[in-house]
């Protein structure tokens, strides 16, 4: 088995480093991760500046470049193999709920994903790496277990995977869970430069808005770890049907501005 590891910490987060250590007992391992802290890129892409690729000491490689970056220069043509699994983590933090759509580490998991090779997000519910080893060997036995399964090679998931900073032997069991939801970020945060200019950062996430029963929230919580399988395609599919046929813009040429239903409001949500 063939790993690629990332994540959004940068190449010396202890995350990685534990993360490596636990799975090259069990595959072949190499890290291609961000030079510094890519926290909350997302899925965001250099496309207007070089990237350039260094080896650390320990063998590790690092880019000047967010963590969809790494991966993705790393499967077009810096590794010259495919390999069988992108793994990114471990995050110094959850990566929950609406975290998801921001976060590094679950964009660098994506861009696996994108290439079609089956891709996991892995990361620590609180923030300070405590019990980090415990959250290693948990996240080799999932990787193990998958491979058990057949799950590795073939067909292409996206998992995100959110470990309790605790003892392996205090962890409850995997829970399979939705995301939960969150409420609004919190007020932006202002300062004055010292030339007293403003300055403006952006706000923590907010509390938990939707944690019951069946979310990741609730079963970390609960001390489990929770997993939660992904997919990118935002389709309302849902309200599809009713933006068809309350707009009925029809063939080509009948277009907004002399459709006959121009002008009609969806439901509000729609």
């Amino acid at each position: 088995m063939k790993i690629l590891i990332s994540n959004d910490d940068g190449h010396q987060a202890p995350g990685i480093v534990a993360l490596h250590a636990a799975l090259s007992s069990v595959a072949e391992v190499e890290v291609v991760a961000p030079e510094h802290n890519n926290s909350a890129k997302s899925n965001a892409l250099t496309l207007h500046s070089p990237l350039y690729v260094h080896t650390a000491a320990n063998g590790f490689r690092y880019v000047n470049g967010t963590p969809a970056d790494c991966v993705h220069i790393a499967l077009t043509g810096l590794l010259g193999y495919r390999p069988d699994l992108v793994v990114s983590g471990i995050n110094n933090g959850a990566n929950m709920g609406d975290d998801t759509i921001y976060s590094g580490t679950v964009g660098a998991a994506m861009e696996g994903y994108l290439f079609g090779i089956p891709s996991i997000a892995f990361s620590q519910v609180d923030k300070g790496w405590g019990e980090l080893e415990a959250a290693a060997e948990q996240a080799r036995q999932i990787v193990l277990q998958l491979q058990a399964q057949q799950r590795i090679g073939l067909e292409p998931w996206l998992l995100n995977v959110n470990i309790p900073n605790l003892p392996l032997q205090a962890m409850r069991s995997v829970q399979w869970c939705r995301l939960g939801r969150r409420h609004a970020a919190e007020r932006v945060i202002t300062q004055q430069s010292p030339r007293g200019d403003t300055m403006y950062w952006i706000g923590s996430a907010g509390a938990a808005k939707d944690s019951g029963e069946g979310t990741d929230f609730y079963a970390t919580a609960q001390g489990h770890v929770a997993i939660t399988p992904l997919r990118i395609d935002l389709t309302n599919y849902e309200h599809l049907p009713d933006w068809a046929q309350r707009t009925a813009w029809g063939a080509p040429g009948n277009g907004p501005h002399n459709s006959p239903q121009v002008g009609a409001t969806p439901d509000k949500g729609h």
